[in-house]
């Protein structure tokens, strides 16, 4: 067998020459290096957003929350008197796309209830947020699927999830300005 030509430097499975001492200490060294900094970053909280909460609990109340459930409620209803029942539905592309507004602004405002300053506490003031949340997104569906009967009994859900929250907060809320 000849040596003169074979090299002296050997070569892996693939072809290629392994790494040197010197490599394989900087590959011991970066590797655990990268490890940390990438384990760090995934570990660290992101940066809060920077919300500016502008109306307190009671003004997002009568600014958003009433006049959107007034308006939900009053788009579907029906009418005893005098002259008999009357059924008050959407009957336009435009009335039905007012409703499902109504129950958005609804449903974003449960989110907005629990933000700092608002969120009165981190349980049952959450819970009742999250509730008004989940059934405004019902009556978002109900006026997406033109369905009056659904949007009829999903605002009375609305209602009782407005009064669970008043039955333990509306004093509260009330007298936060005084």
């Amino acid at each position: 067998m000849d040596n003169r030509n074979r090299t002296t430097e050997s070569t892996n499975h693939r072809g290629t020459k392994p790494p040197s001492r010197r490599g394989k200490r900087l590959l011991g060294v970066s590797v655990p290096l990268w490890s940390i900094l990438l384990w760090s970053g995934c570990n660290s909280a992101p940066p809060l957003p920077p919300y500016k909460p502008v109306a307190d609990t009671k003004l997002l109340m009568q600014a958003v929350v009433d006049p959107s459930a007034d308006e939900l409620w009053d788009s579907v209803r029906t009418i005893v008197d005098r002259e008999g029942t009357h059924e008050i539905r959407p009957k336009s592309n435009e009335e039905w796309t007012a409703a499902r507004n109504h129950a958005v602004a609804l449903a974003e405002s449960g989110n907005l209830l629990m933000m700092v300053p608002r969120a009165k506490d981190g349980g049952e003031w959450m819970k009742r947020s999250r509730e008004l949340i989940d059934q405004a997104e019902r009556a978002i569906k109900a006026a997406d699927a033109k369905n009056a009967d659904e949007l009829f009994t999903v605002g009375g859900d609305i209602y009782e999830a407005c009064s669970n929250c008043h039955q333990k907060y509306l004093e509260t809320i009330v007298n936060a300005n005084k």
